[in-house]
């Protein structure tokens, strides 16, 4: 049995799979989180794939570390709309993580910020991006190219 949110330390993420498919149920705290696999490759598709919820995570934390500096700065940032992708595929590096170690992940970035912020301000919000404290955690195993 799993350790609860409530022994020493940081709260426990869980993720729990069943004997057939690759739907797995996550727990966050509170929150609940189905990821699966594509049908093509053996999965229900009822959910994201690993690989989605990893740049979820990195998008999510870059989108809220543009927010937090502009909002310290007391910067007209209207919004901000941060985007990932990688031509990964988990179930393909499945198939050989016993084999053969993987990669490193590369990452496309799109980020466009809203509001009316000038030059300076664009291009200070934009390499505050790269400081998101899940992008500095993985760092040595990714490398993310703005597109």
């Amino acid at each position: 049995m799993m350790p609860q949110a409530t022994d020493a330390g940081a709260p426990w993420i869980t993720a729990s799979v069943g004997p057939h498919g690759f739907q797995t149920g996550i727990r966050a705290g509170d929150h609940q989180i189905i990821a699966d696999e594509p049908a093509s490759v053996g999965g229900g598709g009822s959910g994201p794939t690993p690989y989605d919820l990893l740049l979820a995570a990195v998008a999510g934390c870059t989108a809220m570390t543009v927010r937090m500096y502009a909002s310290r700065k007391g910067w007209p940032l209207d919004g901000a709309e941060v985007g990932f992708r990688t031509a990964r595929s988990h179930a393909e590096d499945c198939n050989e993580c016993e084999t053969k170690p993987l990669a490193k992940l590369a990452l496309e970035r799109r980020i466009e910020l809203k509001g009316d912020l000038n030059v300076e301000q664009r291009e200070r919000l934009l390499k505050i991006a790269d400081r998101c404290p899940v992008k500095q955690m993985l760092d040595p195993r990714i490398e993310v190219r703005a597109v």
